[in-house]
C-alpha cells in the first residue's frame, strides 16, 4: 500500500494572467502518477463556484484527476468555508482507493480559540480577541481489505509568515513597524503550535480507544521535525522521560531517507523537509520504505520573482510504501 502527501499549490480555475490549468496538468498529473497512491493527501485545493449559485465545488480537482488512476477513487474535503462548505481557498482532500468509513475535523474541537491582546495593533484593542486556526485537520478512516481500519490524518499547519495586525501594514507583505511584524509572527507561531497540540490531544484519545491503532499523520506542517510542531505530534520519550509512553509516540518516517535527500522545499538556497509522514509505531512495522520526489524542485524564493506562470509545486510530494498484506 502506498500513502502519499502533496502540496499541490493553490490547484484551481485561475483567472487570465496565470498558469492555466490545462498548463498545470500537463506538470502535475506525471507527478500524480508517479506516486502511484492508494491514498493520496492533498493540501491547497482551492474550490469553483457553480454560476448563478452559492454552492462550491472541487471542479478543478476533477478535472486534474480525470483519466488518471485517481480518477474513481473516493474523496473527502475539508469543510472550512462559511457553513460548513467547501472554503474558496486551500481545502485539504484525501483520495482513497479504500472505502471512506468516517470522517472527522478539528478545528477547536478539543484546544478552544486562544484570547490575545495585541500589543501593537493600531488604535489600541480594548479587550482580548479570539484567535482561529486558518485550516482545519482531517481526519479520514479507511476500510482496508482485510477487515482492518486505518485512520489518515491531512493537515496543512499555519505558515511562518506573520498574521496581520490591525492598521500595522502598507500592503500585504510589507509593514509599517518590526514591532508589529514581530507580534504578528509570534501569533503565527502561536496557531501553529496550537494545531499540533490539538491534534496530539486527539491522537492520546484515538490511542485509547485502539492502542494498536494504524495511524498516519501526513502534509504540510510548515516545520522540521526538531521544530515544536513536530515535537508535539511526535511526543519522543526522550522528551517525555517516560518508557511508557514510547507506543504513544509517533514515528517520523521521513527520518529513514538519506540526509542529501531529505527536503520537500527549497527556500533561499536551503533545502529543508517540511513535508511529512509520521505514523504509529504498529504502522510503523509494516513500513517498506519512502521517497520524496524532489528531482526538479525550484528555489521558492528566487522562483516567485523570476518564473513567470510556473504550473509546477514548490513542494515536493511524498509516498511511503508499506506491506500490510504481505
Amino acid at each position: 500500500m502506498r500513502l502519499a502527501t502533496f502540496n499541490i499549490e493553490t490547484l484551481d480555475s485561475p483567472r487570465k494572467g496565470t498558469a492555466s490549468l490545462e498548463e498545470r496538468g500537463e506538470i502535475l498529473r506525471p507527478q500524480l502518477a508517479r506516486l502511484d497512491a492508494d491514498v493520496l493527501c492533498l493540501q491547497e485545493v482551492n474550490s469553483q463556484r457553480i454560476k448563478g449559485t452559492k454552492t462550491r465545488t472541487l471542479s478543478a480537482l476533477q478535472t486534474l484527476i480525470k483519466g488518471t488512476q485517481y480518477e474513481n477513487y473516493q474523496i473527502t474535503a475539508s469543510r472550512g468555508g462559511e457553513g460548513h462548505s467547501l472554503a474558496d481557498v486551500h481545502n485539504l482532500v484525501i483520495l482513497s482507493k479504500f472505502p471512506i468509513c468516517s470522517v472527522l475535523e478539528l478545528r477547536h474541537t478539543i484546544v478552544p480559540p486562544m484570547q490575545y491582546l495585541s500589543l501593537t495593533a493600531a488604535p489600541l484593542e480594548i479587550s482580548p480577541q479570539p484567535i482561529h486556526f486558518e485550516r482545519p485537520i482531517l481526519i479520514a478512516e479507511l476500510a482496508l481489505p482485510d477487515d482492518r481500519t486505518m485512520t489518515v490524518v491531512n493537515l496543512h499547519l499555519r505558515a511562518p509568515l506573520a498574521s496581520t495586525i490591525a492598521g500595522q501594514k502598507e500592503s500585504a507583505f510589507v509593514w509599517k513597524k518590526t514591532a508589529a511584524w514581530a507580534e504578528g509572527f509570534f501569533l503565527s507561531s502561536m496557531k501553529r503550535n496550537a494545531q499540533a497540540l490539538e491534534l496530539r490531544l486527539a491522537i492520546d484519545n484515538m490511542l485509547d480507544t485502539d492502542a494498536r491503532r494504524l495511524l498516519a499523520v501526513c502534509g504540510d506542517f510548515n516545520a522540521e521535525d526538531h521544530e515544536t510542531p513536530i515535537k508535539l505530534l511526535q511526543a519522543g520519550e526522550d522528551d517525555t522521560g517516560n518508557g511508557h509512553l514510547s507506543a504513544r509516540s509517533l514515528v517520523i518516517a521521513d527520518r529513514a531517507l538519506p540526509q542529501d535527500r531529505r527536503f520537500s522545499v527549497v527556500h533561499h538556497g536551503r533545502a529543508q523537509m517540511l513535508d511529512h509522514i509520521l505514523i504509529s509505531r504498529h504502522l510503523a512495522a509494516f513500513l517498506k520504505g519512502i521517497e520524496v520526489h524532489n528531482e526538479i524542485l525550484p528555489d521558492e524564493a528566487a522562483s516567485a520573482g523570476m518564473s513567470h506562470n510556473a504550473p509546477g509545486s514548490y513542494h515536493a510530494p511524498v509516498v511511503a510504501e508499506f506491506s500490510i498484506y504481505a
